[in-house]
């Protein structure tokens, strides 16, 4: 009985040689990402605290601009991967069309809030009450540096989500990969030249970090719509993407009623998580520091996280549109159990970094101190972390989305956000306390999401009457 009862939660080799198969290139991918990210922060680093602030805030304005496309893409891309999973290849194409559309009205949208409310934007980042009405000016000058240059690249990114989200829909993530890690390779070299001058190069500063991104966008770009474009055998939805422009106002109209919560959800969740570290920073620049090493860190210790979340999308999604819904569940069940489990470790790793993590920067002593002290919080949730993500997306895989807004983004306004907005603005409380207590405070999502997950109402085909629709382009 035992051992059937573990069955139910642990697969065989062959799931695991399939699952490693699937999320090994998008961890080495995300993983590379992640490391670079960790390098260009220890370089702007270097440059000094305001220079990695100034940074830090930008990116996170970013943050926001990021998590929502990526939440109206992952609208699409539920339908995207069942029909890959019943093998229609026209439904597929219309979905990739779809994502292109809203990708560029929202990418122009984001240009105009950018381009024409950057600086308020990130003065919500400034404790105005600080004496230090220097540093402040400094650090705003390097946000917005940053700003003018960064958002150059705000096009060939979504362009990337597009196609790099598309072919990981088909199982294909060896592609996304090499285009990723190419482009990281020329995002370090560029930073390494441009941020301090090198080979004759002039020394640009947080400019120069600015601009090696942006370059290294395009080139992710060049390599991955080349190699879609190039391999129509593989990946033949793609033929006559751009012959016509037609999607069927079935599935425009399905994909919109799925898809808004999503994108609400990201939007909304992005924009709370934002608030939450404009919480944090009104306790000085020193958080805002400390707070950007924590999570530059927990992203790169999270990459088996992200890409356990992908395979859920993949793997659950692909059966579910094939109809297989029981092996749907289990599959599921046994992803989300590999990951929790892995990441008590990885948590347990973190804790075991984090003294020595905040030495990789030249940063005050006492933003060392206290990002040491958030990466050990952020160690111990982490377990907690990982099982809700993988249940998040095993919602999402079934086309519940309306719970999956609830569940992610309701809960953040309604947990998160007022309990660091009353315990930085209306407390004494030091902020590693504070941060501790946000981070445990997800736990009770753990209450929510098992008794859902047991229910099983979230395995649903949602594009069965959908099949080959729109045949006439």
């Amino acid at each position: 009985m035992k051992n059937q009862a573990l069955r139910r939660y642990i697969g065989d080799r062959s799931f695991y040689r399939m699952l490693l198969a699937l999320i090994l290139p998008m961890i080495v991918q995300q993983g590379v990402t992640n490391f670079v990210n960790l390098l260009d922060n220890i370089m702007v680093g270097s440059l000094g605290t305001l220079q990695m602030s100034g940074v830090a805030i930008m990116n996170q304005l970013m943050f926001v601009y990021m998590l929502s496309l990526f939440g109206g893409l992952s609208g699409v891309s539920i339908f995207g991967a069942q029909f890959y999973g019943m093998g229609d290849h026209n439904g597929m194409r219309h979905t990739v069309r779809i994502k292109l559309y809203f990708g560029a009205v929202f990418t122009v949208l984001a240009l105009v809030v950018f381009a024409l409310w950057g600086g308020p934007l990130a003065g919500l980042f400034l404790d105005r009450q600080a004496n230090d009405a220097a540093a402040l000016a400094a650090t705003m000058g390097y946000a917005m540096d940053y700003l003018r240059i960064a958002l150059w690249g705000l096009v060939p990114f979504m362009v990337v989500q597009v196609y790099g989200g598309t072919l990981r829909e088909t199982g294909e993530t060896v592609a996304p990969m090499t285009a990723s890690v190419l482009a990281i390779c020329v995002n370090l070299a560029g930073n390494y030249v441009l941020i301090f001058g090198h080979f004759g190069f002039p020394r640009m500063g947080v400019a120069g970090a600015a601009l090696a991104t942006v370059i290294s966008r395009w080139v992710e770009f060049a390599y991955i719509v080349s190699y879609t474009h190039r391999h129509h055998d593989r990946f033949p939805f793609m033929d006559g993407l751009y012959a016509g422009f037609h999607v069927p106002a079935s599935l425009l109209k399905k994909v919109l009623i799925t898809g808004s919560p999503l994108l609400a959800n990201e939007v909304l969740w992005s924009i709370g998580t934002t608030f939450v570290n404009q919480n944090y920073s009104t306790r000085g620049l020193t958080v805002v520091a400390a707070a950007n090493i924590t999570s530059t860190a927990w992203n790169l210790f999270c990459v088996i996280m992200f890409a356990m979340g992908n395979a859920v999308s993949i793997l659950v999604g692909q059966q579910l549109g094939a109809g297989r819904i029981e092996q749907a569940k289990d599959t599921d069940r046994k992803l989300l159990f590999a990951s929790t489990v892995l990441h008590v470790f990885i948590g347990l790793l973190i804790i075991l970094a984090a003294p020595f993590i905040p030495y990789l920067y030249n940063t005050e002593p006492e933003v060392r101190a206290l990002a040491t002290r958030l990466l050990m919080v952020a160690g111990a949730s982490l377990p907690i972390h990982a099982f809700i993500h993988c249940a998040y997306f095993t919602i999402r895989s079934g086309g519940k989305t309306v719970i999956t807004f609830f569940f992610d983004c309701v809960y953040t306004w309604v947990v998160p956000v007022p309990l660091s907005f009353v315990l930085c603005r209306l407390t004494g409380l030091p902020i590693i306390a504070v941060y501790a207590i946000v981070q445990f405070s997800d736990a009770i999502k753990l209450l929510i999401a098992v008794p859902m997950l047991k229910s099983g109402f979230w395995a649903n085909n949602v594009v069965a009457d959908q099949a080959g629709a729109g045949r006439a382009d």
